[in-house]
């Protein structure tokens, strides 16, 4: 599996979403996304499970719980891979930055008497 296939998945999205805020109980991770998307908690356990398998996460025992943590590296290959087609975004998104400081010129221009 891809790694866009596995990030393909908006549950699997989300629980990184959750996962990148700081490490979480599986039970926890359950909790919100369960309620989010009504899937049972077997399913997230999938879901984590794949997530762990394709090396997006890290999981640790602490007794009884189960800690998941988002690993960098995947990402950091993806960011790598992207960067071919960063050329394509890159100066649309540094004109709009200079179109957004222009406009919070001029009104500050025009709010000075």
């Amino acid at each position: 599996m891809h790694a866009f296939d596995v990030l393909g998945d908006p549950v699997r999205r989300r629980v990184l979403e959750l996962l990148a805020d700081g490490e979480r109980t599986a039970g926890g991770v359950g909790e919100v996304v369960s309620a989010e998307f009504g899937i049972s908690q077997p399913a997230v356990s999938q879901h984590l499970k794949v997530l762990r398998e394709h090396g997006f996460v890290d999981v640790r025992p602490q007794g009884a719980r189960r800690l998941y943590a988002v690993r960098a590296e995947p990402f950091a290959e993806l960011d790598d891979w992207l960067g071919r087609f960063r050329r394509f975004w890159t100066p649309r998104l540094d004109a709009l930055a200079t179109e957004i400081a222009r406009g919070k010129k001029s009104r500050r221009t025009e709010e000075d008497p």
